[in-house]
Protein backbone atom coordinates (compact mmCIF):
# COMPACT_ATOMS: atom_id res chain seq x y z
CA UNK A 1 0.00 0.00 0.00
CA UNK A 2 1.31 3.46 -0.97
CA UNK A 3 2.95 5.52 1.82
CA UNK A 4 4.28 8.96 2.25
CA UNK A 5 7.79 8.81 3.01
CA UNK A 6 10.24 11.12 4.79
CA UNK A 7 13.82 9.67 3.66
CA UNK A 8 16.78 11.22 5.47
CA UNK A 9 20.11 10.62 3.75
CA UNK A 10 23.59 10.29 5.67
CA UNK A 11 26.57 11.02 4.32
CA UNK A 12 27.70 8.09 2.44
CA UNK A 13 24.50 8.84 0.19
CA UNK A 14 26.34 12.27 -0.90
CA UNK A 15 30.49 11.66 -1.02
CA UNK A 16 32.73 14.21 0.64
CA UNK A 17 33.70 16.59 -2.38
CA UNK A 18 31.90 17.83 -5.40
CA UNK A 19 33.45 14.34 -7.50
CA UNK A 20 32.11 11.89 -4.87
CA UNK A 21 28.91 14.08 -4.69
CA UNK A 22 28.01 13.49 -8.02
CA UNK A 23 28.76 10.19 -8.30
CA UNK A 24 27.10 9.32 -5.49
CA UNK A 25 23.71 10.97 -6.49
CA UNK A 26 23.39 8.89 -9.11
CA UNK A 27 23.36 5.85 -7.44
CA UNK A 28 21.23 7.50 -4.48
CA UNK A 29 18.89 8.54 -7.13
CA UNK A 30 18.15 4.28 -7.86
CA UNK A 31 17.26 3.72 -4.38
CA UNK A 32 14.68 6.44 -4.47
CA UNK A 33 13.44 5.96 -8.07
CA UNK A 34 12.59 2.12 -6.49
CA UNK A 35 10.24 3.29 -3.78
CA UNK A 36 8.87 6.12 -6.50
CA UNK A 37 7.86 3.22 -8.64
CA UNK A 38 6.08 1.35 -5.84
CA UNK A 39 3.97 4.50 -5.64
CA UNK A 40 5.02 5.79 -2.90
CA UNK A 41 5.53 9.90 -1.97
CA UNK A 42 8.92 10.49 -1.36
CA UNK A 43 10.37 13.57 0.55
CA UNK A 44 13.91 13.59 0.53
CA UNK A 45 16.39 15.45 3.62
CA UNK A 46 20.24 15.23 3.42
CA UNK A 47 23.14 16.31 5.50
CA UNK A 48 25.73 18.24 4.57
CA UNK A 49 28.64 18.12 6.75
CA UNK A 50 31.57 17.74 4.20
CA UNK A 51 29.93 20.20 1.96
CA UNK A 52 29.00 22.91 4.09
CA UNK A 53 32.81 22.98 6.30
CA UNK A 54 34.33 23.31 2.55
CA UNK A 55 32.28 26.22 1.91
CA UNK A 56 32.59 27.76 5.13
CA UNK A 57 36.63 26.66 4.84
CA UNK A 58 36.86 29.26 1.12
CA UNK A 59 34.43 31.75 2.34
CA UNK A 60 36.98 32.34 5.43
CA UNK A 61 40.06 32.06 3.48
CA UNK A 62 38.54 34.71 0.89
CA UNK A 63 37.82 37.34 4.21
CA UNK A 64 41.36 36.33 5.71
CA UNK A 65 43.20 37.79 2.11
CA UNK A 66 40.93 41.09 2.28
CA UNK A 67 38.32 41.81 4.84
CA UNK A 68 37.02 44.98 3.17
CA UNK A 69 36.01 42.94 -0.22
CA UNK A 70 34.93 40.33 1.28
CA UNK A 71 33.67 40.25 5.04
CA UNK A 72 32.87 37.63 6.69
CA UNK A 73 30.13 34.92 5.24
CA UNK A 74 27.72 33.54 8.01
CA UNK A 75 27.28 30.18 8.55
CA UNK A 76 23.82 30.12 7.71
CA UNK A 77 24.11 31.27 4.23
CA UNK A 78 26.94 28.49 3.90
CA UNK A 79 24.14 26.46 4.97
CA UNK A 80 21.87 27.72 2.10
CA UNK A 81 24.95 27.42 -0.34
CA UNK A 82 25.33 23.43 0.12
CA UNK A 83 21.36 23.25 0.27
CA UNK A 84 21.56 24.68 -3.34
CA UNK A 85 23.84 22.53 -4.67
CA UNK A 86 23.35 19.46 -3.56
CA UNK A 87 19.57 20.04 -4.30
CA UNK A 88 20.82 20.75 -7.85
CA UNK A 89 22.65 17.31 -8.12
CA UNK A 90 20.60 14.91 -6.40
CA UNK A 91 17.16 16.41 -8.36
CA UNK A 92 19.04 16.19 -11.79
CA UNK A 93 19.92 12.64 -10.72
CA UNK A 94 16.92 11.78 -9.39
CA UNK A 95 14.76 12.93 -12.66
CA UNK A 96 17.02 11.26 -15.07
CA UNK A 97 16.80 8.06 -13.05
CA UNK A 98 12.85 8.05 -13.45
CA UNK A 99 12.64 9.08 -16.91
CA UNK A 100 14.68 6.29 -17.45
CA UNK A 101 12.51 4.07 -16.08
CA UNK A 102 9.56 5.71 -18.23
CA UNK A 103 8.54 7.87 -14.72
CA UNK A 104 7.77 11.81 -15.16
CA UNK A 105 7.45 13.32 -12.44
CA UNK A 106 8.73 16.59 -11.14
CA UNK A 107 11.45 16.82 -8.51
CA UNK A 108 12.46 20.20 -6.50
CA UNK A 109 14.66 21.39 -4.42
CA UNK A 110 13.54 23.90 -1.65
CA UNK A 111 15.76 26.28 0.18
CA UNK A 112 14.18 25.31 4.19
CA UNK A 113 14.35 27.25 6.68
CA UNK A 114 13.62 25.84 10.64
CA UNK A 115 13.11 27.87 13.45
CA UNK A 116 14.31 26.90 16.43
CA UNK A 117 14.01 28.28 20.37
CA UNK A 118 16.38 30.88 20.79
CA UNK A 119 16.71 29.77 24.75
CA UNK A 120 17.45 26.07 23.68
CA UNK A 121 20.24 24.99 25.64
CA UNK A 122 21.94 23.22 23.19
CA UNK A 123 23.18 27.48 22.88
CA UNK A 124 24.50 27.32 26.06
CA UNK A 125 27.08 24.46 25.36
CA UNK A 126 28.23 24.34 21.78
CA UNK A 127 29.10 21.01 20.67
CA UNK A 128 29.19 20.62 16.86
CA UNK A 129 32.78 21.21 14.99
CA UNK A 130 32.66 23.26 11.78
CA UNK A 131 34.97 25.24 9.72
CA UNK A 132 38.94 24.13 9.20
CA UNK A 133 41.65 22.82 11.78
CA UNK A 134 43.96 25.68 13.72
CA UNK A 135 46.92 25.49 15.45
CA UNK A 136 46.10 26.34 19.73
CA UNK A 137 47.43 29.91 19.08
CA UNK A 138 44.86 30.60 15.89
CA UNK A 139 42.24 29.23 18.20
CA UNK A 140 42.49 30.92 20.98
CA UNK A 141 42.47 34.16 18.78
CA UNK A 142 39.11 33.15 17.39
CA UNK A 143 37.83 32.47 21.24
CA UNK A 144 39.11 35.94 22.00
CA UNK A 145 36.63 37.34 18.84
CA UNK A 146 34.09 35.85 21.14
CA UNK A 147 33.49 32.12 19.75
CA UNK A 148 33.42 28.90 21.34
CA UNK A 149 36.38 26.46 20.48
CA UNK A 150 37.12 23.01 21.22
CA UNK A 151 39.77 20.32 20.33
CA UNK A 152 38.80 17.49 17.64
CA UNK A 153 39.86 14.11 17.81
CA UNK A 154 43.46 14.92 18.02
CA UNK A 155 43.25 16.46 14.82
CA UNK A 156 43.37 20.25 15.23
CA UNK A 157 40.93 23.23 16.95
CA UNK A 158 37.67 23.86 15.90
CA UNK A 159 34.95 26.43 16.01
CA UNK A 160 31.97 24.60 17.38
CA UNK A 161 28.23 25.64 17.55
CA UNK A 162 25.20 24.60 19.13
CA UNK A 163 22.95 22.02 17.95
CA UNK A 164 19.71 23.24 18.78
CA UNK A 165 16.39 20.90 18.37
CA UNK A 166 14.21 21.86 15.32
CA UNK A 167 10.56 23.64 16.56
CA UNK A 168 9.09 24.51 13.42
CA UNK A 169 10.02 24.04 9.56
CA UNK A 170 9.26 27.39 7.78
CA UNK A 171 8.45 26.35 4.43
CA UNK A 172 5.88 23.26 5.64
CA UNK A 173 3.40 24.65 3.43
CA UNK A 174 4.71 24.65 0.19
CA UNK A 175 6.80 21.43 0.61
CA UNK A 176 3.53 20.40 1.67
CA UNK A 177 1.52 21.53 -1.22
CA UNK A 178 4.06 20.31 -4.25
CA UNK A 179 4.35 16.68 -2.05
CA UNK A 180 0.19 16.48 -2.33
CA UNK A 181 0.61 17.60 -6.43
CA UNK A 182 2.72 14.68 -6.82
CA UNK A 183 5.98 16.41 -6.75
CA UNK A 184 9.09 14.95 -5.26
CA UNK A 185 10.80 17.26 -2.92
CA UNK A 186 14.22 17.40 -1.52
CA UNK A 187 14.02 19.94 1.62
CA UNK A 188 16.04 20.25 5.25
CA UNK A 189 19.75 20.00 3.36
CA UNK A 190 21.64 19.89 6.14
CA UNK A 191 19.32 19.83 8.73
CA UNK A 192 17.81 23.19 7.58
CA UNK A 193 18.87 26.92 8.10
CA UNK A 194 18.49 27.53 11.63
CA UNK A 195 16.26 30.39 12.17
CA UNK A 196 15.04 32.34 14.97
CA UNK A 197 11.63 34.46 15.09
CA UNK A 198 11.45 38.01 15.63
CA UNK A 199 8.05 38.88 15.28
CA UNK A 200 7.64 38.68 11.34
CA UNK A 201 11.69 38.52 10.92
CA UNK A 202 13.20 35.26 10.82
CA UNK A 203 16.66 36.00 12.00
CA UNK A 204 19.81 33.37 11.13
CA UNK A 205 21.49 32.05 14.17
CA UNK A 206 24.95 30.16 14.20
CA UNK A 207 23.93 26.76 14.81
CA UNK A 208 23.67 23.11 13.07
CA UNK A 209 20.55 21.57 13.44
CA UNK A 210 20.99 17.53 13.05
CA UNK A 211 19.64 16.53 10.20
CA UNK A 212 17.72 13.25 11.61
CA UNK A 213 15.70 15.37 14.33
CA UNK A 214 14.83 17.95 11.06
CA UNK A 215 14.07 14.89 9.10
CA UNK A 216 11.67 13.55 12.13
CA UNK A 217 9.61 17.15 12.88
CA UNK A 218 9.16 17.25 8.62
CA UNK A 219 7.68 13.96 8.38
CA UNK A 220 5.73 14.62 11.89
CA UNK A 221 4.24 18.16 10.38
CA UNK A 222 4.07 16.49 6.89
CA UNK A 223 1.80 13.64 8.42
CA UNK A 224 4.51 11.09 6.89
CA UNK A 225 3.79 7.21 7.64
CA UNK A 226 7.36 6.42 7.61
CA UNK A 227 10.19 8.14 8.50
CA UNK A 228 13.37 6.11 6.43
CA UNK A 229 17.07 6.99 8.04
CA UNK A 230 19.68 5.44 6.10
CA UNK A 231 23.16 5.14 7.20
CA UNK A 232 26.46 3.09 6.96
CA UNK A 233 24.77 -0.32 8.51
CA UNK A 234 22.00 -2.51 7.45
CA UNK A 235 20.53 -2.41 10.79
CA UNK A 236 21.07 -1.22 14.09
CA UNK A 237 23.14 -3.92 17.26
CA UNK A 238 24.02 -3.20 20.41
CA UNK A 239 27.09 -4.28 21.85
CA UNK A 240 28.16 -2.94 18.20
CA UNK A 241 31.78 -3.94 17.24
CA UNK A 242 32.18 -6.25 20.31
CA UNK A 243 32.14 -9.98 20.26
CA UNK A 244 28.57 -10.14 21.68
CA UNK A 245 26.91 -7.81 19.00
CA UNK A 246 23.67 -8.53 18.62
CA UNK A 247 21.73 -6.98 15.04
CA UNK A 248 17.99 -5.61 15.92
CA UNK A 249 14.94 -6.14 13.31
CA UNK A 250 12.47 -4.72 15.38
CA UNK A 251 12.90 -2.43 18.32
CA UNK A 252 9.48 -1.08 20.34
CA UNK A 253 10.31 2.57 21.72
CA UNK A 254 10.07 1.44 25.34
CA UNK A 255 12.86 -0.88 24.14
CA UNK A 256 14.69 1.57 22.51
CA UNK A 257 14.68 4.29 25.01
CA UNK A 258 15.91 1.63 27.89
CA UNK A 259 18.69 1.08 25.35
CA UNK A 260 19.39 4.43 24.88
CA UNK A 261 19.54 5.04 29.04
CA UNK A 262 22.40 2.59 29.34
CA UNK A 263 24.95 4.07 26.48
CA UNK A 264 24.58 1.31 23.86
CA UNK A 265 24.44 3.82 20.83
CA UNK A 266 27.40 6.08 20.16
CA UNK A 267 26.87 9.78 20.54
CA UNK A 268 26.91 11.77 16.76
CA UNK A 269 26.31 8.37 14.75
CA UNK A 270 23.13 5.84 16.22
CA UNK A 271 22.12 7.47 19.23
CA UNK A 272 20.91 10.67 17.30
CA UNK A 273 19.10 8.31 14.45
CA UNK A 274 17.78 6.42 17.45
CA UNK A 275 15.89 9.31 19.06
CA UNK A 276 14.66 10.50 16.02
CA UNK A 277 13.17 7.21 15.20
CA UNK A 278 11.36 6.86 18.49
CA UNK A 279 10.17 10.30 18.52
CA UNK A 280 8.73 9.89 15.35
CA UNK A 281 7.52 6.37 15.74
CA UNK A 282 5.63 7.81 19.69
CA UNK A 283 4.67 11.15 17.87
CA UNK A 284 1.17 9.24 16.48
CA UNK A 285 -0.65 5.90 15.97
CA UNK A 286 0.91 3.76 13.08
CA UNK A 287 3.71 5.61 12.04
CA UNK A 288 6.93 3.67 12.19
CA UNK A 289 10.74 4.47 10.87
CA UNK A 290 13.08 2.24 9.60
CA UNK A 291 16.84 2.37 9.93
CA UNK A 292 18.75 0.76 7.09
CA UNK A 293 21.25 1.15 4.74
CA UNK A 294 20.58 3.11 1.70
CA UNK A 295 20.74 0.18 -1.38
CA UNK A 296 18.03 -2.06 0.81
CA UNK A 297 15.20 0.89 1.62
CA UNK A 298 13.08 -0.63 -0.72
CA UNK A 299 13.46 -4.07 0.90
CA UNK A 300 13.51 -2.38 4.65
CA UNK A 301 9.86 -0.78 3.83
CA UNK A 302 8.90 -4.32 2.72
CA UNK A 303 9.94 -5.80 5.79
CA UNK A 304 12.64 -8.04 4.57
CA UNK A 305 15.53 -6.26 6.33
CA UNK A 306 16.84 -3.20 8.03
CA UNK A 307 15.28 -1.89 12.07
CA UNK A 308 11.94 -0.95 11.95
CA UNK A 309 10.81 1.09 15.26
CA UNK A 310 7.75 1.76 16.51
CA UNK A 311 6.18 2.32 19.07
Amino acid sequence: MPKRIVIALGGNALGNNLPEQYAAAQNTAKAIADLVEEGHQVVVAHGNGPQVGTINLAMAELTAKDPVKYPPTPLTVCGAMSQGYIGYDLQNALRTELLDRGIRKEVCTIITQVAVDPQDPAFSHPTKPIGRFMTHEEALAVEAEGQAIMEDAGRGWRRVVASPKPREIVEIASISDMVSAGHIVIACGGGGIPVVRRGNRLEGIAAVIDKDFASCRLAQELDADYLIILTAVEKVAINFGKPDQQWLSELGTADAKKLIGENHFAPGSMLPKVQAAVEFAESKAGRRALITLLEKAKEGIAGRTGTVVCD
